[in-house]
């Protein structure tokens, strides 16, 4: 499935790249390691390459099941009016894709979903976290949801 989500024109105030957001990430994944949990959400870190860079970037996400074993991630970014980095990571590798949830490191391959299958998902996450509902009313883009698939077999 393509990446394909363009930009909204308001939304949420996305947290500037720096010093603090490196310290709210840093915190954010010691306790998604520690715990696997933060804010009454399941969380993982989500290891991606640099659209640009090539560099490894990690990011702290919360996620939520999905089918066959599967892992949901919404591309939220506090309803900014642009998606988060990593969103263009994974639309720029989709199959380097790497997180890391309870205890265990697994390369995934990232798929956007759309349509019906996109509206179930979001149903889902939205009833079982109604804060993630309230950041996709701060913005006009469509928030991305995202599933992560293991490797078969």
């Amino acid at each position: 499935m393509s990446f394909d989500t363009p930009a909204g024109t308001h939304g949420g105030r996305q947290p500037r790249a720096g010093l603090m957001l490196r310290l709210i990430n840093k915190n954010a994944a010691s306790r998604f390691r520690r715990t696997g949990k933060m804010l009454g959400f399941n969380g993982l870190i989500l290891t991606t390459v640099g659209a640009r860079s090539g560099d490894e970037r990690t990011s702290p996400v919360g996620w939520w099941p999905g089918p066959d074993g599967s892992w949901l991630i919404v591309a939220a970014a506090n309803g900014a009016a642009r998606n988060p980095a990593w969103y263009h990571n994974i639309a720029a590798h989709p199959g380097n894709v790497q997180i890391e949830v309870d205890g265990r490191r697994i390369g995934v391959t990232a798929e956007q979903l759309h349509g019906a299958e996109r509206a179930q998902a979001w149903q889902q996450i939205a009833a079982t976290t109604p804060r993630f509902a309230q950041y996709q009313d701060k913005t006009d883009r469509e928030l991305p949801v995202i599933r992560l698939v293991p490797p078969s077999g």
